[in-house]
Order: C-alpha cells, then sequence, then structure tokens
C-alpha cells in the first residue's frame, strides 16, 4: 500500500470533509463556469466543494483508497464527481479542458515534477479560466503544523510570479493563518494564495 494510501485508510477524513477555507472564499469566483479539475484531490473534499457549486468536476489523484472516499463524500453531500487515479507524473493535461482548476496543497512534487504540473495546469485551463491554488511558504519548517519538510517543495511569490507568467495575477497573497482542516492541517500556518485567470 502506497503513502497516500495507507494515510487515507482510516473512516474519518485526515484533512477534514469541509472544503479548503481559501477555496470555499473563492466560490463567487467560480459562479458561470462549467467545469473543474481538482489536482491531487485526496479524499475529495475540494472537489465535492466544486461540485456544490454546480461544475462538473474531475477530481485526479494517485491514491485509489481516497478516491473511494471521495465518491463517498460526494454520494453523502448528493452531488457527483468523476474520479481519475493516476501517478499525476503521467497526466496528459488535456488542452483547455478545464474552466476552473484547484490545486490546494499539492506539494508532495518536488521541483521538476511542479514545473510539468504547472506547465500542465496552464495549458488545460480554457481561455478565460481560473486557477486557485494554496500551498505553504518556507516559513511553513518552523511552524511544524502540516505539509513537506523538503524546502525545494515549498512556495514563494516570486517562484509563483514566474511560473504562471502567462496568467493574468488576479490576486497573489502571503500570510499567516490558523488552519482547521482535520488532523493533519492544523495549527498555526504560513499559506500563500494565488488566483489567476489565463487570458482569452
Amino acid at each position: 500500500m502506497s503513502f497516500w494510501d495507507t494515510r487515507y485508510d482510516r473512516t474519518d477524513y485526515i484533512f477534514g470533509e469541509a472544503p479548503n477555507a481559501f477555496l470555499a472564499a473563492n466560490a463567487p469566483r467560480v459562479k458561470g463556469y462549467a467545469t473543474a479539475l481538482a489536482v491531487a484531490d485526496g479524499e475529495g473534499r475540494n472537489g465535492v466543494f466544486l461540485a456544490e457549486q454546480g461544475l462538473a468536476v474531475l477530481s485526479i489523484d494517485a491514491s485509489p483508497v481516497g478516491l473511494v472516499k471521495a465518491d463517498g463524500l460526494a454520494r453523502k453531500r448528493g452531488v457527483s464527481l468523476t474520479t481519475h487515479c493516476l501517478d499525476i507524473a503521467d497526466y496528459d493535461w488535456p488542452e483547455a479542458a478545464f474552466d476552473v482548476v484547484a490545486a490546494i496543497f499539492i506539494q508532495f512534487a518536488p521541483p521538476a515534477l511542479r514545473e510539468a504540473m504547472f506547465a500542465g495546469m496552464v495549458r488545460t485551463l480554457a481561455p478565460g479560466g481560473l486557477l486557485l491554488l494554496q500551498g505553504y511558504r518556507p516559513e511553513q519548517l518552523a511552524h511544524g503544523t502540516g505539509g513537506p519538510s523538503q524546502l525545494e517543495n515549498l512556495y514563494t511569490e516570486a517562484l509563483l510570479r514566474e511560473q504562471f507568467a502567462g496568467l493574468e495575477i488576479i490576486s497573489l497573497e502571503s500570510y499567516d493563518t490558523e488552519l482547521t482542516e482535520g488532523a493533519a492541517h492544523a495549527g498555526l500556518s504560513a499559506v500563500i494564495d494565488l488566483v489567476a485567470r489565463k487570458p482569452g
């Protein structure tokens, strides 16, 4: 069983059942859009939330255990989503396929894979589409309240501006906040949020 399968193999949801607060706060921005991709969606809390906003959601993750729980959470909430179990390094990021891409705490990726993923997110956004991304900053290592222990996996504003230079940045913010996302993300956390739109 993989690392993520082992983490998700429990009755509760390790990041909780509620959506990420940043994603929830941006719900008004996704109104009027039709399709969404939830990247590395794990147990599905964010994909399910996007489905609740009326979007047709594809939830991708490497863990079949997580995606089974995502399907269960969708049924519990009275919505549906499509799940696809894959190694994200092998995902083809179909061109201009999604109106919204949500990438919430996907910092398992070392720099080379991260660069490929970020390029894929830009590719798969439809013209006028919206990217919603949240992650941890390097200052998170001192807090120790979640996220990777590898400094190179963390985000800075300069990194995100460089990697998403082809998008119109609507908002890019760095701040500390109290996260209450299940057992795995709890306590004072150093986060960074990006809201960006693909021209067109």
